[in-house]
């Protein structure tokens, strides 16, 4: 089963912290669909979306990204993906 998940990631905006964000997903062999991030003064906000995520790797990634040295806090929205009939 799949679903769509948007990560969204709270942290302290420090240099090299979107490559350690996208870490998670590169050591499943996954790749985000988006790479959404603002700045705010010296905290960072960085929204990670990808489509049809393996459903039992959602929970394995958000703990990973929260474990992310600069993380204060993770959230994830997440929806069954529909497949559409060819």
């Amino acid at each position: 089963m799949t679903c769509d998940v948007l990560f969204t990631v709270e942290a302290y905006a420090e240099p090299g912290l979107l490559p350690r964000l996208l870490q998670p997903f590169a050591k499943r062999d996954l790749t985000p669909d988006h790479l959404l991030s603002r700045r705010d003064g010296e905290m960072l906000r960085v929204e990670l979306g990808m489509t049809a995520m393996p459903a039992e790797m959602v929970h394995l990634i958000a703990g990973n990204l929260g474990q992310v040295i600069g993380v204060v806090c993770v959230t994830e929205s997440r929806a069954k993906a529909l497949r559409q009939a060819a």
